[in-house]
């Protein structure tokens, strides 16, 4: 295989890596936990929290509403690291490139 193959091989697995990486980066996550739900894109960056109004919560339960939260979120962010690891995982592991 000559240099300027290896080359173009290269660009394209560059290609296909950043289709993937958008992919996910632009993709919606719901996390639900209980009466609480989370919508986070896959970046990470939380879009919005929302809480089932039709459940009373005192001001007791605001911490097992935290916690409710907290579920969700790390719920959503569990399908964010799957889909990366389902789309990316077939480029290796190359270190500092997401």
């Amino acid at each position: 295989m000559n240099m300027q193959a290896i080359l173009k091989q290269a660009q394209n697995m560059q290609k296909d890596m950043m289709k993937a990486k958008e992919e996910i980066d632009n993709k919606v996550f719901v996390g639900e936990s209980s009466f609480v739900k989370v919508e986070v894109k896959g970046t990470k960056e939380i879009l919005s929290v929302k809480i089932n109004k039709q459940e009373a919560i005192d001001t007791d339960e605001i911490e097992m509403l935290e916690d409710m939260i907290q579920v969700a979120i790390n719920s959503a962010f569990k399908q964010i690291d799957k889909l990366t690891e389902e789309k990316m995982g077939k480029f290796g592991n190359i270190p500092g490139l997401f």
